[in-house]
C-alpha cells in the first residue's frame, strides 16, 4: 500500500482527528498494510501487544477462550474500527484473540512510536478511551442479556445489535452486509450451535429472516426487536 493511502486512512480515523497532518506522517514509516484469509488468526490471547490494528476492509472477530474450551465472541469489527488498543496503551499482552471472519485487510502501527505520538497529542488516548467506553457499555448489555434472557431473546438481541450498527435497510428489511455463521451467532449469544440452528431455521420458516447466500436478511426486524425484549419458550 502506498504511503499516501496509509496516510489517508490514518487521517480519516477518529482516533487521529486531533493530530496535525505532519505528525500523522511520522506514523507512516512504522505502519504496515496487512491482509488475512478467512479464519486466519491475527494475534492470539497472551501475545505481546506490539501493534495497534485498524480494519480497512472485511470483518474481524475478537474472541476469548473459556476454561471449558469454548470460544466466546466478544465483538465483530468492521472497516475503520481499531483493536488491540487497551493492550497497547498498557503495554500488556493482548487479552483476547483476533481472527478474520472473512478476507480482511488493514493497517498495523508499531506500539512504541504510537505511544510517543500520544504523549505529544493526548487526544489520541482520549479518543481511544471514548471508543473503549462505548464497547464496554455494549459488552455490559450483552453480559446482562446472557445472564437473564431466554436463548431466543438473546439470539434476537444479538442480531439487533449487529443490524443497528451495520445493517443495510431495504424495503422494510435489514441486511447484514457480511456472512455470519451459525457458530459465530451462537458464540455471541452464549448458546450452542445446535440451538442456534434450530431457532434460526424456525425463523426462516416463519419468514422472520431470510438467508441470502450466507447473509442474513431480517424480513421483520421489529418483530425480532420485540422478541429481543420479551420472552421465549426456548432455553
Amino acid at each position: 500500500m502506498a504511503d499516501e493511502s496509509i496516510g489517508a486512512l490514518l487521517r480519516a480515523n477518529p482516533v487521529f482527528r486531533g493530530v496535525p497532518a505532519k505528525e500523522i506522517e511520522t506514523l507512516i514509516p512504522v505502519t504496515q498494510a496487512e491482509g488475512h484469509r478467512p479464519r486466519e488468526f491475527i494475534f492470539m490471547e497472551g501475545d505481546p501487544s506490539l501493534w495497534l490494528y485498524i480494519v480497512k476492509s472485511g470483518r474481524v472477530k475478537i474472541l476469548k477462550h473459556s476454561r471449558a474450551g469454548k470460544d466466546v465472541v466478544l465483538e465483530l469489527l468492521g472497516p475503520g474500527e481499531i483493536f488491540g488498543g487497551v493492550a497497547v496503551l498498557e503495554k500488556r499482552p493482548y487479552p483476547a484473540t483476533a481472527q478474520a471472519m472473512e478476507t480482511a485487510y488493514g493497517l498495523k502501527i508499531q506500539r512504541d512510536p504510537l505511544l510517543a505520538l500520544s504523549e505529544r497529542h493526548p487526544s489520541i488516548v482520549k479518543e481511544m478511551a471514548l471508543m473503549i467506553g462505548r464497547r464496554l457499555r455494549a459488552a455490559h448489555e450483552s453480559v446482562k442479556s446472557l445472564a437473564v434472557e431466554p436463548v431466543e431473546a438473546r439470539l434476537a438481541a444479538t442480531l439487533m445489535r449487529l443490524v443497528d450498527r451495520e445493517g443495510k435497510p431495504s424495503r422494510g428489511s435489514v441486511e447484514l452486509p457480511y456472512h455470519l455463521t451459525r457458530q459465530s451467532l451462537a458464540d455471541m449469544a452464549g448458546t450452542t450451535v445446535e440451538t442456534t440452528i434450530r431457532i434460526v431455521s424456525r425463523w426462516l420458516k416463519e419468514g422472520l429472516v431470510m438467508d441470502d447466500s450466507g447473509r442474513l436478511v431480517l424480513k421483520k426486524p421489529e418483530t425480532l426487536r420485540a422478541m429481543a425484549q420479551g420472552e421465549s419458550e426456548d432455553a
